[in-house]
């Protein structure tokens, strides 16, 4: 049976709502946590204050969590302290603690950040319908499809 945290217990995420990409990794995430151990914390939504250690301008440029002790995590260690909490992730946060994992990951992270842009244009072009939202929007322009 899985242990249910307290609000204060509560792994806490701060992710880009605005971000297309990060959208469809987190409502994933929220399905797998049945138990709701992990809060979700759009840092674009009114629900976010600068809070924590952490300014939205921070939020926005990099993956954030703060562990059930409240501590403020980044990157790697952030996704990690988040598969903790998920079925199906934890084998992979248990690895993390093998020396060099983390290194590997954060340095695969750092990666990904610079080619996010690139990443989030291709995921919202290569989606289901997205032919077709582009194909409406552009003929409600006026232009020609």
């Amino acid at each position: 049976m899985t242990e249910v945290r307290t609000e204060n217990e509560q792994v806490k995420v701060f992710y880009d709502g605005a971000c297309p990409l990060c959208r469809a990794e987190i409502s994933h995430y929220q399905k797998m946590d049945a138990a709701g151990n992990i809060a979700f914390i759009d840092v674009t939504g009114p629900e976010f204050e600068a809070r924590e250690g952490l300014s939205q301008d921070q939020a926005l440029a990099r993956f954030h969590a703060t562990g059930p002790d409240g501590q403020l995590l980044s990157g790697a260690r952030a996704f990690v302290e988040v598969w903790k909490g998920l079925p199906g992730w934890r084998l992979l946060a248990q690895a993390a603690v093998v020396p060099g994992i983390l290194w590997g990951m954060e340095r695969a992270y750092d990666s990904f950040l610079r080619l996010r842009p690139l990443m989030v244009r291709a995921f919202v072009a290569l989606r289901p319908g997205a032919a077709l939202q582009n194909a409406r929007g552009k003929a409600g322009q006026g232009r020609d499809v």
